[in-house]
């Protein structure tokens, strides 16, 4: 199951340390050991909410996930996006980026360090209502229960998820940015783009269950015995798995900076932890981890609220690499400890039986 999963991961990790040393020697190997193990902190959250969406995809788009998926984040998001990045804010060709890249670090550097409070102000916004969206609806578990009964009866107000990032956005333009309108129209487009994308997954995979009943022999299972989305539905399910992985890479990105600013070294070392990421996405779902351990994902997305408020804050003031890797391993390992402390409690008539019915609390 391990080496199943983790094959490639594997794989890629030798590749990439060997690739390193004969590049850089010891020093450059040390270097994509260290951005590997940053990635890896900083998004595990990531692979825990990953692992949510992809339960519900089909076999199919699950491999398109570890194939064009990975792909895409390694080289789209590690290395083609910093680029295109730098080259639109600067003013240049992609080319001339590139090079500037390769032959001026620091100068390349700076510039996407300039262009960090856009970035950040689009994927806060975005993980932020992803965060908010979760923690307003209704859930068969709650994990801080003194917290997240008040917020589900407050979340029957329609498009509170919006009117609370669209107010936390004006403040952070107003009161954090050097250029308000840059950061509002880039943080606008964040939250333009989790309504649309997660919009159109919800309609597609509705009308795919639609024209599939859930107990006939053309039901397609997941390995949760869910109905899983293929088709149109599967295709924006991970349309929303790619914006999301792009949205928890920014900080990622930037961050490396702090530790180098080799384009290449940055490059391996970033999609060695992608990978692993990827691979761990997947492992949770096959051992059906999310279902064992019922407040993991409530772990993830309250450190998907944390990171989101960091990136926010971010707009203006620095937030160091570990203060944001910190607390949203540190909530997930809280919720992990809660789901061992809730399982162990529990007897073998209740395991699965949900800790609240919120039908019944909601006003």
């Amino acid at each position: 199951m391990i080496l199943r999963t983790f094959g490639w991961s594997f794989g890629v990790t030798a590749v990439g340390l060997v690739a390193a040393l004969v590049y850089g020697g010891p020093s450059a190997l040390a270097l994509v050991a260290i951005l590997s193990v940053l990635e890896i902190s900083l998004s595990f959250d990531n692979a825990v909410v990953n692992a949510k969406v992809l339960e519900r995809m089909s076999a199919f788009w699950q491999k398109i996930f570890l194939t064009i998926g990975i792909a895409i984040a390694v080289f789209g998001m590690r290395l083609v996006f910093p680029l295109a990045i730098v080259a639109i804010t600067a003013g240049l060709s992609p080319w001339e980026a590139f090079d500037l890249a390769l032959t001026d670090e620091k100068a390349y550097a700076h510039a996407l360090e300039s262009a960090y409070p856009m970035i950040a102000a689009f994927g806060g916004m975005f993980l932020l209502m992803l965060f908010l969206e979760f923690v307003f609806e209704e859930h068969d578990y709650q994990w801080l229960s003194w917290l997240e009964r008040p917020l589900v009866r407050i979340g029957k107000l329609d498009q509170l998820p919006v009117v609370i990032a669209g107010a936390a956005l004006a403040v952070a333009a107003g009161y954090f940015a050097a250029d308000p309108g840059e950061v509002m129209i880039a943080g606008v487009l964040g939250m333009i783009t989790y309504i649309l994308v997660s919009g159109l997954g919800e309609l597609f995979e509705g009308a795919g269950q639609l024209d599939v009943d859930e107990d006939s022999e053309d039901a397609k299972k997941g390995p949760n015995g869910l109905v899983v989305a293929t088709g149109k539905a599967g295709f924006f399910l991970f349309l929303y798995l790619e914006v999301l992985d792009a949205s928890f890479s920014f900080d990622g990105v930037i961050g490396a900076f702090a530790i180098s600013t080799n384009l290449v070294i940055i490059a391996l070392g970033l999609g060695i932890g992608a990978m692993y990421i990827r691979s761990l996405t997947v492992y949770l779902v096959r051992k059906g981890t999310l279902s064992e351990y019922v407040y993991l994902e409530h772990g993830a997305m309250w450190a998907i609220g944390a990171l989101a408020t960091c990136m926010i804050i971010s707009i203006g003031h620095h937030v160091p690499e570990w203060i944001t890797g910190g607390l949203g391993a540190g909530l997930i390992i809280a919720a992990f400890v809660s789901s061992v402390v809730r399982n162990r409690n529990a007897g073998p008539d209740d395991e699965a039986t949900p800790d609240v019915q919120l039908h019944s609390t909601r006003v």
